[in-house]
């Protein structure tokens, strides 16, 4: 893994699922390319185990994404600690249960948009009125091939990605001469916590569906995170990014 000593000095970023997965490796990375961060999770005891692995430099938040008045909160309280906030990064998200359609709990159907739609809404529109304000940012959401495809069983897991994919698209344009930037990544399948949320089944469908036959590394999407998230992004907007071993095919 190539890493740019001096990409983040004096910047600092924001990002949602932090403790955990893609989130945890984008903030060692940023981290360790001389940004500060800021990591929000639900899981107090990750975040402490987080920050132990990143070092100084490095707060951390309780907040439960699906509350408003909570995000609004944190992302104020982010901004006091960290001076600035110049990158989001929103990687929370939940896999949810694997059904049919018709088959479908529908609770089950409002808990994931809850988190992996309203939540990432929520971070996106308080903190990007901040990054307007001040003229400079750059927001990285997370969506999935899943959110382009449409995978069997995960109806909703894929609407809520696809939803993503939309609302990171329109930001990107909201935003266009504002010094802002919004980009969304789509993964393939990624050899994270999130598989043991996924059927054995669906796993081996995911990974027959990839040309180069493996699931996707953590550090292969961390390296594009850190490039979007970076001063060096600043003509790509409102784009989406594959990381897919070739099964993307728009």
């Amino acid at each position: 893994m190539a890493l740019y000593a001096d990409r983040f000095k004096g910047r600092s970023a924001v990002i949602t699922g932090g403790a955990s997965g893609i989130g945890l490796a984008s903030a060692r990375r940023i981290a360790a390319e001389g940004g500060r961060i800021m990591i929000w999770d639900v899981d107090a005891t990750r975040i402490d185990a987080a920050k132990a692995q990143i070092g100084s430099g490095t707060f951390g938040l309780v907040v439960d994404v699906t509350n408003p008045e909570a995000v609004e909160a944190a992302a104020k309280t982010s901004e006091r600690h960290l001076g600035q906030i110049d990158a989001l990064i929103c990687s929370a998200g939940v896999a949810g249960r694997n059904a049919p359609v018709i088959d479908y709990p529908i609770d089950e159907w409002k808990r994931i948009f809850e988190i992996n739609v309203n939540g990432l809404f929520y971070a996106n529109r308080f903190i990007a009125a901040m990054m307007k304000k001040r003229g400079y940012g750059r927001i990285v959401n997370l969506a999935s091939i899943a959110g382009k495809e449409g995978n069997p069983t995960a109806s909703a897991y894929s609407a809520s990605k696809a939803a993503v994919i939309g609302f990171t698209k329109a930001l990107g344009k909201e935003l266009a001469k504002s010094g802002v930037t919004a980009n969304v990544i789509a993964p393939a399948t990624i050899d994270t916590p999130i598989l043991r949320q996924v059927a054995q089944a669906h796993i081996d469908y995911m990974l027959s569906k990839i040309p180069m036959g493996r699931f996707g590394r953590v550090d292969e999407v961390t390296a594009m995170i850190a490039w979007l998230a970076s001063e060096e992004c600043s003509f790509a907007t409102g784009a989406v990014f594959d990381a897919s071993g070739g099964r993307a095919t728009y």
